[in-house]
């Protein structure tokens, strides 16, 4: 039952992105295994489409910030105003207590402010002026960002990169998805986003997950693939243990969502680029070495090993 409601979710959140079923796959997958998701792309290609969806879709409860320059760590985070008539301080929570919080442009705001939502995305709670207050559960992060060669953006720290789950790009569509998005605007058939899942559902699948059984060769074959990646002089930055847990993770979501309550390498394979390819960076001065360096990782290490 819980499988056919994700998969009712993945075609409920195609209908409205057209054409995008693999990365809509591993957004979901991303969320099931509890982490934050970075979409990285062109403006105009979805990604707030895709983020809005998703929590409509799960029954999540939404906010948005727009990151800016000028975007300070109290605007998204929360302040403490006087009240004349309490004498006393009243919290005021920022929009980051929600559910799912859409860090839209994360890298257009400054250090300062990207580095507001560490604590956030690791520790689920924010500590101001000396109070720690607890998010929301289940609390997520989407980030989108811009190509880091448009004007105006500001690298996110690898510290940041490390703390999402996952990275994905929505890329063009394909000629008969284009035409059919311009059909659907020239006859107004606009698809409606309605709720699927409920957030317990949702949750209640997310300890489903949990279960799913991965055999000692697995975690032997991932084990090789982080190992690969520190002792390789291939890698500058090499995969993390937080990387190692995620991709763990990954898999496992990634194999229920395909109605499996065990793992295979190929689920390992299927994730790896989203949950491995934001964190590697290349010893090679090569610019194309970059784009590459998840599946020279696959290419390199042998599953049956």
């Amino acid at each position: 039952m819980t499988q056919q409601l994700l998969n009712q979710a993945i075609h409920h959140c195609s209908r409205i992105l057209i054409g995008k079923q693999q990365q809509i796959k591993l957004a979901i997958t991303c969320l099931l295994a509890n982490g934050h998701l970075l979409i990285e792309d062109l403006p105009g290609m979805g990604k707030t489409t895709l983020s809005h969806t998703l929590a409509k879709v799960l029954g999540l409860q939404y906010s948005r910030i727009q990151f800016t320059s000028d975007l300070l760590p109290a605007d998204m985070l929360g302040i403490n105003i006087f009240d004349n008539q309490a004498q006393t301080f009243q919290f005021h929570p920022g929009p980051i207590f929600s559910q799912l919080v859409l860090a839209d442009e994360i890298n257009r705001a400054s250090p300062k402010t990207q580095s507001a939502l560490l604590e956030a995305m690791e520790e689920r709670q924010v500590s101001l002026d000396g109070v720690t207050r607890t998010l929301p559960s289940p609390f997520f992060v989407i980030g989108t960002q811009n190509p880091a060669h448009q004007a105006g953006t500001y690298p996110l720290p690898e510290s940041q990169l490390d703390r999402f789950l996952m990275r994905i790009q929505l890329g063009y569509p394909d000629r008969e998805a284009e035409k059919t998005m311009l059909l659907q605007q020239y006859n107004g058939e606009k698809p409606q986003v309605s709720e699927v899942m409920s957030y317990a559902q949702f949750t209640a699948a997310q300890q489903l997950t949990v279960g799913v059984h991965a055999s000692d060769e697995l975690l032997n074959y991932i084990i090789r693939l982080v190992t690969f990646s520190r002792e390789s002089q291939q890698f500058a930055n090499p995969l993390s243990p937080r990387a190692t847990k995620a991709l763990l993770s990954a898999a496992k979501c990634w194999a229920f969502i395909n109605n499996r309550d065990y793992v295979l390498p190929e689920d390992v394979q299927a994730i790896l680029p989203a949950v491995a390819e934001h964190r590697l960076r290349s010893n090679s001065s090569d610019i194309n070495a970059q784009g590459s360096l998840s599946q020279a990782l696959l290419e390199a290490v042998d599953p049956l090993a």
